[in-house]
């Protein structure tokens, strides 16, 4: 157990929650109650980071799902921030984060509708990154990774935390001041999936976002549009 307290920016609060309780559950029961829109809860194992942020969307669902976005360049920018510099970090559209080429966590989001049109009241966006391997040998999982197994044994999870509430908040100034498509330009080069051939989510290839965050995906000579909203976890 960490018992360093991280230190939240301006406007946005933090919860640690008990061990054993999901931050993102947690959240989520939270939003539902009212809670108000900044919140973070976290958990504070040391082997890994899970948190989870609750936001006030003021648009249509669809408008509201680019923060997703906006968490996970947050996330790159701090993993950026604290790792060694020749660590690249990449995602895997719709949710997956890559670090050195190998999948480490996710990002994880709900609403509290699934209609695009519809006006959520509350969003909660989760991360979840590995930083230790508790469950497998050394190598038994080549295509999965961790932070300490990527040479970043000198983060914490309280210290990613806190640069991923600083520097997500700071995308989400940019993001009301400018629009989605300062987000998608600095999103669009972390996508290494985009262009190429891909199982996941669905078997094609991923030919990029259009102006409203979903995603093209060419199957043979048809494109058909994916949404965020559809990989969304239940509320």
């Amino acid at each position: 157990m960490n018992t360093d307290s991280p230190l939240f920016p301006p406007l946005l609060r933090g919860e640690a929650v008990k061990p054993g309780v999901d931050p993102f559950a947690k959240a989520i029961s939270r939003a539902v109650a009212g809670v108000d829109s900044g919140s973070i809860f976290y958990s504070e194992a040391i082997d890994c980071l899970k948190a989870a942020l609750v936001l006030a969307p003021e648009g249509n669902l669809t408008e509201a799902m680019q923060a997703v976005y906006v968490a996970q360049i947050g996330l790159a920018e701090s993993l950026g921030a604290l790792a060694p510099p020749e660590v690249p970090i990449h995602f895997v559209w719709p949710d997956r984060i890559k670090v050195n080429g190998a999948l480490c966590g996710r990002v994880r989001f709900a609403a509290e509708t699934t209609e695009a049109d519809s006006n959520p009241n509350w969003l909660v966006i989760g991360i979840d990154v590995p930083f230790l391997n508790t469950r497998t040998e050394p190598g038994a999982t080549p295509d999965q990774t961790t932070l300490h197994d990527e040479g970043c044994g000198e983060v914490t999870p309280m210290a990613l935390l806190e640069s991923w509430s600083k520097h997500t908040l700071l995308w989400l100034t940019y993001y009301i001041n400018s629009g989605f498509e300062r987000v998608h330009n600095e999103w669009r080069p972390r996508c290494d999936t985009l262009g190429h051939d891909t199982e996941y989510p669905l078997s094609g290839t991923l030919v990029g976002l259009d102006e409203d965050g979903h995603m093209l995906m060419r199957q043979g000579g048809m494109t058909q549009t994916l949404s965020l909203i559809d990989y969304a976890e239940p509320a």
